[in-house]
């Protein structure tokens, strides 16, 4: 059996410590936010399906991605079938919630590196034991930055994502804490943290 591994995902996050979540906006806004993104510095882009409207918003996204080289990526992905949805929308890699093997692997078999959830140490041992090296701490504001610190100790070589509730006002304190990349939503919507999130991507690089 083939070997499992998302190590790909170092190139498409080397140097962007952000990635954009761009869940429920619709076609337009969630293209419009995209861009947003993309013209802050921060190339990577998911768009989580949970319906045939985000599902249309993912597809949109990949095709504005497409012109300028950005790759994009679906999220939520809990199902053989989501899977199946982000490859056929051109997706370049899955996010999930949890660590679901048969996802994992299923995503991995179409071409697009699994980044799953995990939020103990029994699910990223569990991860790395399956040959991943990316994994998505959530929810990251509740398990805390020190979190971050903890996990290290055990799996060095294991970097996180870390998702949920990550706006300008926390993202730089898990950057700090361990966290390699941390992924902002509704944040990329408010004006007023554009700014702030642009002076992180600043400091970063």
């Amino acid at each position: 059996m083939t070997q499992i591994s998302n190590a790909s995902l170092d190139q498409l996050f080397d140097g962007q410590p952000l990635m954009a979540i761009l869940r429920g906006f619709g076609v337009e806004r969630s293209v419009a936010l995209a861009r947003t993104a993309w013209e802050l510095g921060i190339d990577s882009v998911e768009v989580p399906i949970q319906s045939d409207e985000d599902v249309e918003a993912l597809r949109a996204v990949v095709a504005a991605g497409k012109e300028l080289g950005k790759a994009v990526g679906a999220g939520t992905v809990v199902t053989l079938e989501h899977v199946r949805q982000a490859a056929d929308a051109g997706a370049a890699f899955t996010v999930s919630p949890g660590f679901d093997l048969e996802i994992v692997r299923a995503s991995f078999e179409a071409g697009m590196p699994p980044l799953p959830g995990v939020a103990s140490a029994t699910e990223v041992q569990t991860a790395q034991a399956a040959g991943l090296t990316w994994v998505k701490a959530f929810p990251a504001s509740l398990l805390g930055t020190n979190w971050f610190g903890v996990m290290r100790g055990p799996f060095p070589r294991m970097n996180f994502v870390a998702t949920g509730g990550m706006d300008a006002s926390n993202a730089g304190d898990y950057l700090a804490a361990g966290a390699k990349v941390v992924a902002v939503g509704s944040a990329l919507a408010d004006e007023t943290q554009l700014p702030r999130l642009a002076k992180l991507l600043a400091a970063r690089n």
